[in-house]
């Protein structure tokens, strides 16, 4: 089994269309029940990591993940999203890793998501050394 990987540039209707796909998710007493109903399928169920789904949007190429209230992982892919678009180097350090990792052969799409774990965690560990100084400093 082998899976292509593309990298797309960035498309300025994604804000739009997150806030689409947010107001179709809203409900999380009968988020899985609405997004089916939406025509999201279901790919991957992970609950005992903090609940996690991930749903594959009906007409667009969007990745709905879905994780338990209160988790940690959110915080993390956030803090990682909100540094990314403020910091050029670190965008463009990933955005080249995705590219040369997206240009190898994958027999699947966690291996590719694995493989870019080294640089995700490099980027991470200065967004906690900024934050560190940010609070410090604010004292």
């Amino acid at each position: 089994m082998s899976c292509r990987i593309l990298i797309t540039d960035y498309d300025p209707r994604w804000p739009q269309l997150f806030r689409r796909e947010a107001e179709r998710s809203a409900n999380e007493g009968a988020y899985a029940p609405a997004l089916k109903a939406a025509g999201y399928l279901l790919h991957i169920r992970e609950p005992r990591w903090y609940e996690h789904r991930l749903f594959k949007g009906p007409d667009s190429a969007i990745n709905l993940y879905v994780f338990s209230s209160g988790c940690p992982e959110i915080d993390r892919m956030l803090m990682f999203r909100n540094w990314l678009r403020a910091n050029a180097a670190d965008r463009d350090l990933y955005a080249r890793t995705k590219l040369s990792l997206a240009a190898q052969g994958w027999s699947s799409v966690q291996d590719y998501a694995d493989a870019k774990t080294a640089v995700v965690e490099e980027i991470l560990a200065r967004v906690r050394r900024g934050r560190r100084r940010e609070v410090i400093s604010r004292w």
